[in-house]
C-alpha cells in the first residue's frame, strides 16, 4: 500500500443490476430510456469494472440507482416483486465478485410497508445485507410519517444504516405558476433541499432521540445543513428561549437542534470541492463521513471524474492521514460491520 488510506471503499455506489434492468426496459421505458440507457456503467459490469480498476485499491457497497424511487413508477405488488428481483440479483453481484463488491443495501417497497418490512428482515437475515435505502419523501410522504416509524424503530435493532437518497421530480415545480421545474433546478437544487428537509424531519419528530443508536447515511455530504449551520442556531438554537416559547416542538427536545443534525452520516459525493469537504468536517467530524462518489451518475465520463475529483478532493483537505482513511475505508467499514 502506498500510503496508509489507500483502499478505499466506496460506500454509496450505485447499480442497476442486469437483469432486473432488462425488466424496467421491457416494462416501465419511461423511466428506463432518460438514464439507464444512457449511464451503462450502472447495469454493464465489464465497463464497471475498468472504472474501478482505475483507482484501486477499490471496492464498492451497493445501492440500487437512479431515482425515480420504486414506489414512484410501480404499484404496491408489482413494487415488490422489483424490490426482491433487485436484492437477489445484488446478493448474487457480491457473492460472485467478491473482490469487487464488499455490500449491499436493500431496496425496498415502500408503497407498500408491511411487505417493505419483510423484505428488510429477508434481505439482512437471508441475503446478507448491510442496510436499507429510503428516499427523502415516499410518494410525497415524509420519512417522519407513522406509518414508516416501525422501519426506524427496526433498523435501530439491527444496528445497521438507512441510506437516504433524495428525490425530487421535475413534476415538483419551482413557481406555482408553471406546471413543471426548469433549468434541472429540482434535481440539481431541490435535491440538497429534499436530503436537509428529510433530515429536519427526523430531527424535530423525535426519531433520532427515541432510537439515539439509528445510523442514517445522507447522499451528497448532507445537503445544506453544512453550510447553513449558524442559521441552524439563529433559528432554532436555544439562546432566545422568548422568541421560541411559541415554537413547542423545540421544547420536546432534551439537546437542541444542532446535536441531532450531528448524529447523521454523510458520503462525500459532491464531486469533488475541497473546501465544501472542509466544511463538512468541521461540522461533523472525520467520524461521520463515508467515501462516496455517486459513482457512475451526475458525471459526463461515466464514473471516472466523479471517482477522480472526489479521490483527489480527499487527499486534499488538511486533515491527518488517519482522518482520511476513516473517510476513505473505516467509517464505512465500522458503520456497516464489514470484516476487517
Amino acid at each position: 500500500m502506498g500510503n496508509p488510506y489507500s483502499l478505499k471503499i466506496d460506500a454509496y455506489a450505485h447499480i442497476s443490476p442486469p437483469r432486473y434492468t432488462e425488466t424496467l426496459r421491457k416494462d416501465y421505458p419511461k423511466f428506463y430510456k432518460p438514464l439507464l440507457g444512457k449511464v451503462t456503467p450502472l447495469f454493464d459490469m465489464e465497463e464497471r469494472f475498468r472504472i474501478m480498476d482505475m483507482y484501486q485499491p477499490l471496492v464498492q457497497v451497493l445501492t440500487v440507482g437512479p431515482v425515480p424511487p420504486l414506489e414512484a413508477f410501480a404499484d404496491p405488488e408489482k413494487a415488490v416483486e422489483l424490490a426482491k428481483m433487485a436484492n437477489d440479483e445484488m446478493a448474487e453481484l457480491v457473492l460472485k465478485y467478491q473482490d469487487r463488491f464488499v455490500a449491499a443495501i436493500a431496496l425496498l417497497p415502500m408503497n407498500n410497508i408491511e411487505a417493505a418490512m419483510k423484505e428488510a428482515d429477508r434481505a439482512i437475515n437471508e441475503l446478507g445485507f448491510r442496510g436499507i435505502y429510503l428516499h427523502s419523501n415516499i410518494n410525497d410522504k415524509p420519512l417522519d410519517s407513522p406509518e414508516f416509524r416501525p422501519l426506524f424503530e427496526k433498523m435501530a435493532k439491527y444496528d445497521l444504516p438507512i441510506y437516504i437518497h433524495p428525490w425530487r421530480g421535475d413534476d415538483f415545480t419551482d413557481y406555482k405558476t408553471e406546471k413543471a421545474s426548469k433549468y434541472m433546478i429540482a434535481s440539481i437544487f431541490g435535491w440538497p433541499y429534499e436530503t436537509t428537509a428529510a433530515m429536519t424531519r427526523l430531527v424535530f419528530s423525535g426519531i433520532l432521540e427515541k432510537y439515539p443508536n439509528l445510523k442514517v447515511i445522507t447522499h451528497h455530504c448532507g445537503g445544506m445543513v453544512p453550510y447553513y449551520e449558524q442559521r441552524i442556531l439563529q433559528h432554532y438554537g436555544y439562546q432566545d428561549r422568548t422568541y421560541q416559547k411559541e415554537a413547542a416542538y423545540l421544547h420536546d427536545l432534551p439537546k437542541t437542534p444542532l446535536e441531532y443534525y450531528k448524529m447523521f452520516y454523510n458520503d462525500t459525493a459532491i464531486h469533488g470541492n475541497t473546501p465544501a469537504l472542509m466544511l463538512a468536517y468541521h461540522f461533523w467530524g472525520a467520524d461521520h463521513l463515508v467515501f462516496g462518489a455517486d459513482m457512475p451518475l451526475g458525471d459526463y465520463e461515466r464514473g471516472v471524474r466523479s471517482y477522480r475529483q472526489t479521490i483527489s478532493a480527499i487527499e486534499a483537505m488538511e486533515i491527518t492521514d488517519n482522518e482520511k482513511k476513516q473517510i476513505f475505508a473505516d467509517n464505512a467499514r465500522s458503520l456497516l460491520r464489514l470484516p476487517a
